[in-house]
């Protein structure tokens, strides 16, 4: 334990002027069980920080044979280790400067055992979320409708919130948004995309129905679309299948639908060329404008919204 005097001689050796310093003096020793490994220091940019402070938390993502992310509730980083020239000790209780002019309490000498040390640290790097791996999950088992659903054995693959936030390297809100921009939907606890033909059956019976009714495609009522089609199918696909090719909206207390032709027509051009070989392009044209529900006009910008294995059918003569 250094005295006072040991303290002042010390300072005189090393010539630095006591009266630049603060009076109190931390003395440093290594407690028998410090050792490096044993913690792990992370740098993060003020925000992380201010989220932690508020109670929330941060996770750790990936399997084994992938690089490790971190994630926060909406945010995706790399995390890269980065060697310092200098080692970082870790001292429990440790007051700063600022702490210690705070405090005029404070012994002259104080006494402190350090608990750790490093040569690194974590650095983070914000990156895009590793959002590929969940269509490849959710299309293991796509829903066919009920029926075929009834079935499936129970060991089909299936997958819930939880599961996905421990196998996907991304934020819950960034797997949240992907869902949506997949057109997944949430099945008793499960999300699943639907199989293209089943998808494909139910567009066909809201078409049908708006085509019936006269309805405009801008204002396709919700409640008697379940009423109506609620017989044929779940009345939850029913308002999925709206969600996925149609903006909500209400007006005067009723829920209405604006149906998006750009994306009726893109389906119904994958569901014409997923069975061809090869179309000759105006005749492919002819077709698909036969196919969409009267009202729409088919344009051929709207082909760069097809999975690639479609767009590569259409040949230009």
């Amino acid at each position: 334990m250094r005295s006072r005097e040991e303290v002042e001689a010390t300072l005189h050796i090393a010539k630095l002027n006591p009266a630049e310093l603060l009076p109190p003096v931390h003395c440093l020793s290594f407690s028998p069980r410090a050792s490096a490994g044993d913690c792990c220091l992370l740098q993060l940019e003020p925000g992380l920080c201010a989220e932690l402070e508020a109670g929330h938390s941060l996770v750790i993502r990936g399997e084994k044979d992938e690089q490790a992310v971190l994630c926060s509730k909406d945010k995706t980083y790399d995390m890269k280790i980065a060697d310092t020239s200098n080692m970082l000790l870790f001292i429990p209780g440790c007051k700063t400067p600022e702490q210690l002019l705070a405090d005029q309490a404070s012994c002259n000498i104080i006494h402190t055992q350090i608990a750790g040390f490093s040569n690194n640290y974590w650095e983070l790097r914000r990156c895009r979320p590793k959002l590929k791996k969940l269509k490849t999950l959710l299309m293991e088992n796509p829903y066919e409708g009920p029926d075929s659903e009834r079935a499936k054995t129970l060991t089909a693959s299936k997958y819930t919130t939880e599961d996905l936030l421990d196998q996907i390297q991304a934020s819950e809100e960034e797997i949240l948004h992907q869902l949506e921009v997949v057109n997944a939907c949430n099945i008793e606890g499960y999300w699943r995309v639907l199989e293209f033909d089943y998808e494909m059956k139910l567009l066909n019976h809201v078409t049908q129905l708006i085509d019936s009714e006269s309805w405009s495609f801008s204002k396709v009522p919700l409640s008697i679309c379940l009423q109506e089609l609620g017989p044929l199918e779940p009345k939850e696909m029913i308002q999925h299948i709206l969600l996925s090719y149609g903006m909500k909206y209400t007006d005067e207390a009723e829920v209405y639908f604006e149906m998006n032709e750009d994306k009726i027509c893109t389906a119904i051009a994958q569901m014409l060329l997923q069975n061809a070989v090869k179309f000759n392009l105006s005749e492919f044209q002819e077709v698909w404008q036969q196919s969409v529900p009267e009202g729409m006009r088919t344009r051929l910008d709207q082909l760069k919204y097809l999975p690639a294995g479609e767009r590569s059918t259409v040949v230009l003569h």
